[in-house]
């Protein structure tokens, strides 16, 4: 530190060294500690989740998300095709579960800069990489305990309404899957969402890709083609069948979704 030389010179020359001393040395100060007041995660999360569960869009998609298996059940036993096992229906009804969670994980996201929402989210929460993981971990959260109680659901209705005697061998692996799945499709939803910006966008292209273009072009590269199915997956994995394979096709979707989510939000202007 400079002292400052604005000392009086008709001041005897004692006085004037110990004015020069007390300039040079100051005594340290201490500043008043500040308190951190950024939200925890725990209670982002919780924010997340109602924001999710606030909007009409998003109490129906998980209402329906719910529901929807029990309802595919009973259809498919007013048929009277008889099944084997019961593990693959569990994951074929799981799965219809798992692709509406998709769509309230591209809401989460998407969403919020589809109706600018997002500028209160950053203004509240600086912190983009925060608000991210809060996300990822709600909808981990949500999508689990959602599709948890559909295929519960969807499970007493198979012992209800099927006729015959299927096989239950499994079906707790098919169920459990079932609940991953849940997971796995609102947190890739999350992050196309968030990669994308837009949710019309987001939706069209995630379903487009899942639903259509994934299953034409396995008839052509079946081989190729299966390290992508992220629906065939989930069928294969409740089914015990290849469930390695499967796992690392449906953890791939899930890293590769969020990462490219994360870059493009850290670096998107909020207009």
């Amino acid at each position: 530190m400079t002292a400052v030389r604005t000392i009086d010179q008709s001041l005897p020359r004692e006085d004037i060294q110990m004015t020069e001393n007390l300039t040079m040395h100051r005594l340290p100060t201490t500043r008043p500690a500040v308190r951190n007041s950024a939200a925890s995660l725990p209670a982002l999360v919780g924010l997340e989740i109602r924001k999710s569960l606030s909007t009409r869009s998003g109490r129906s998609l998980a209402a329906t998300a719910v529901v929807l298996p029990s309802v595919a059940v009973v259809l498919g036993a007013l048929s009277g095709d008889p099944f084997p096992s019961v593990t693959g229906p569990i994951g074929a009804t799981g799965l219809s579960a798992a692709l509406l969670l998709m769509a309230l994980g591209v809401l989460s996201t998407a969403g919020e800069w589809t109706h600018k929402t997002v500028q209160t989210t950053f203004l509240l929460v600086p912190q983009r990489g925060r608000v991210l993981v809060a996300k990822a971990v709600s909808l981990t959260l949500m999508g689990a305990v959602l599709a948890a109680v559909a295929t519960a659901a969807s499970a007493a209705m198979l012992a209800l309404t099927f006729a015959g005697d299927p096989s239950w061998d499994g079906a707790l692996v098919a169920m459990a899957t079932v609940t991953v799945a849940g997971a796995v499709f609102a947190v890739t939803g999350a992050g196309v969402g968030a990669a994308l910006g837009n949710a019309p966008a987001a939706l069209t292209g995630l379903y487009l890709t899942v639903l259509g273009v994934i299953p034409v072009a396995g008839v052509f590269q079946p081989g190729i083609v299966s390290w992508l199915d992220l629906n065939g997956s989930v069928i294969m994995l409740a089914q015990g069948q290849d469930q390695a394979k499967a796992a690392v096709v449906m953890a791939g979707w899930v890293v590769v979704s969020t990462v490219a989510g994360a870059l493009v939000t850290r670096r998107r202007q909020v207009a």
